[in-house]
């Protein structure tokens, strides 16, 4: 069973990262290698900005002198971009200061000297953009509107699925794999159930550490999520405007909360048969090599009369990377495999339309039309003969059926 995150002194959940099981040794070095070529990213983001920056300049001064002189304010423009991305710079290096010793049970060998920064390739530079925008999506006030309409149907239905006047909700698991920056699954730890988030990605954990275990004052800290984009801009304070996170103080969970981080590939890291209340995905099933085995991990990992609550798109991840398997299914497939498990869908939507860290100021704005749906793991196969009330009324989790006194 995947290690729950314990308290640290003052710091917090630490994270733990789960060893998969192969060479010792030859995993240690690849993992090590993975750990440094994604801190030297973190390192190389402002030098990488500035190429950019530089190479507009360089394009703007090869045109003719009276075209210039009609744009006196371009070169300011790519000023500030300079100095934004130094700023962003500044909040990245505090993201990675303590990334050594964010794994209880994981070191990484002795700190690179942080003067030596080697060039990062594309991919982990537009892997890092990508990560900063989503500081948009889960911890600022402008993600408000994305949240709403991405998360709160999922946590609305975890509400109606295990009310709090028949559930001791404190006992009801749920598991969110692909939490990102764990916005999602600290909502729902906020509502006094037992919650842990699950993430592979070490940009992704890297940042949600921060903003989980270091970040405790209200909009206290800025980014410049935009500078990126150069194109599709209406004004040219579009593409420098800054966001304020965290919007809410994640340090403010109740005391008794259970609330953790697991590091990990999600089929990896859960194995353990009949484990969890709820598995709780949003914009996740496409992330896989091969989304049936996501369905099987879930199927297994659910408890008897569990449920999976789903809600997202289908943009395989590894489709077009050479050298990575991916088998990618439509919707009506995965459906039909679902059902072939045994799951009993009983909720389904299949237009639900919402954003994915949405720039909502550009030009060129991308709707997901998601899917949602929540499946059951039905208790009958395993209560010989039962019916479902009385299976609900024996979950560990729920409360004694109330009384009314005469």
């Amino acid at each position: 069973m995947a290690e729950i995150a314990g308290k640290a002194a003052e710091g917090g959940p630490y994270f733990k990262k789960e060893r998969i099981n192969c060479s010792p040794d030859e995993e240690a070095r690849l993992e090590r290698l993975h750990f440094w070529r994604i801190i030297n990213a973190f390192r190389f983001y402002s030098i990488h900005v500035k190429e950019q920056v530089r190479r507009a300049e360089r394009q703007f001064q090869s045109l003719p002198q009276h075209h210039q002189d009609l744009l006196p304010n371009f070169l300011l423009k790519l000023s500030r971009i300079s100095q934004c991305a130094d700023h962003n710079q500044e909040v990245l290096q505090a993201i990675i200061h303590n990334s050594l010793h964010m794994f209880e049970n994981m070191e990484y060998g002795e700190r690179q000297d942080p003067r030596t920064v080697r060039p990062s390739s594309t991919f982990d530079m537009d892997k890092l953009k990508s990560t900063i925008k989503q500081f948009v999506r889960d911890w600022s006030e402008a993600g408000q509107a994305e949240r709403d309409s991405c998360y709160k149907p999922i946590i609305q239905e975890i509400q109606r699925l295990f009310p709090t006047d028949k559930y001791d909700v404190s006992k009801v698991s749920v598991l969110v794999p692909g939490a990102g920056l764990g916005r999602l699954a600290w909502e729902i730890a906020r509502l006094g159930y037992t919650c842990q988030g699950n993430e592979w990605s070490f940009f992704m954990l890297f940042c949600s550490n921060f903003v989980l275990n270091r970040c405790k004052e209200v909009n206290d800290l800025t980014l410049y999520p935009w500078i990126h984009q150069f194109s599709n801009n209406k004004k040219s304070s579009d593409q420098t405007r800054s966001i304020q996170f965290p919007d809410i103080n994640p340090q403010s969970l109740p005391l008794d909360s259970d609330f953790s981080m697991v590091a990990g590939d999600f089929v990896e890291v859960y194995a353990d048969p009949e484990s969890w209340d709820c598995v709780a995905t949003c914009f996740f099933i496409d992330t896989a090599h091969n989304v049936i085995e996501y369905v099987e991990t879930i199927w297994k990992i659910l408890k008897p009369g569990g449920v999976w609550i789903n809600l997202g798109p289908l943009l395989y991840h590894f489709e077009n990377m050479a050298n990575e398997l991916s088998v990618e299914l439509s919707y009506e497939e995965i459906k039909t495999a679902m059902v072939k498990f045994g799951f009993h869908i009983e909720v389904e939507k299949e237009s639900v339309q919402t954003t994915y860290t949405e720039n909502d100021q550009s030009m060129l704005r991308y709707v997901y039309d998601c899917v949602f749906f929540v499946a059951r793991k039905p208790a009958e196969l395993y209560f010989n003969g039962q019916n479902e009330d009385q299976q609900g009324s024996s979950s560990p989790a729920s409360k004694s059926p109330r009384r009314d006194c005469g």
